[in-house]
């Protein structure tokens, strides 16, 4: 698992008119390629009556799924260019649809592929962008006796404090970015006297805006 990669917020869109012709960039975050397959398909049902829908997608830690569809543009000149725009930014599991509406005036290949481009880019920019980090979960269980102290140190601290289950004592659920891990424990015993029980739990991506 990456320990961090870059990929869109849950889906969005935004439009532009060049030369008379409305190009709709539609975006998705997508984790498999029956997902960016199904996302297109319904854009195109969506756009029956649009003179293109065009498309491009990258799935997997390594982008080793990527596609692209010029949807009847001249070739080259749509597909390509929005995969571009996806990888130049370093989005990974992106699916991207642009829908064009022709209005009587020809672009030409250069200027297709700029108003790909820059319809992707302008999507991408309103659908927003996240940094996933991965971390890796620990359970604290303390004394209550412990609890205020422990819990405020976290909170004013780089580590991410999920939940506190209130049981026989109090377990708290805690965060760690992976290169942390060794220094976390460190100042955790430190913190509590070695009086705390720690356990490592899950593996979990959590999302930042950037």
């Amino acid at each position: 698992m990456l320990s961090t990669y870059f990929t869109v917020k849950r889906e969005g869109s935004d439009q532009q008119i060049i030369q008379k012709s409305r190009f709709i960039g539609h975006v998705k975050r997508v984790e498999s390629e029956d997902a960016a397959l199904e996302f297109i398909q319904e854009i195109k049902k969506k756009y029956s009556d649009a003179t293109h829908n065009c498309s491009a997608y990258l799935i997997g830690e390594h982008d080793h799924i990527q596609k692209a569809n010029d949807d009847g543009e001249p070739t080259g000149t749509a597909g390509v260019p929005i995969l571009e725009v996806l990888k130049k930014q370093n989005l990974k599991d992106t699916a991207v649809v642009v829908t064009r509406y022709f209005g009587g005036i020809k672009l030409g290949a250069g200027g297709l592929i700029r108003a790909y481009s820059s319809t992707t880019s302008k999507a991408v920019q309103t659908t927003g962008i996240v940094k996933r980090q991965l971390t890796q979960g620990y359970s604290v269980t303390v004394d209550y006796t412990m609890l205020g102290r422990l819990e405020n140190e976290i909170r004013h601290s780089e580590y991410i404090l999920s939940t506190i289950h209130y049981s026989e004592k109090a377990e708290l659920i805690i965060y760690v970015k992976k290169a942390a891990t060794e220094s976390f424990m460190e100042w955790m015993i430190n913190l509590t006297n070695d009086q705390a029980i720690i356990k490592q739990t899950d593996l979990r991506y959590f999302e930042i805006d950037v």
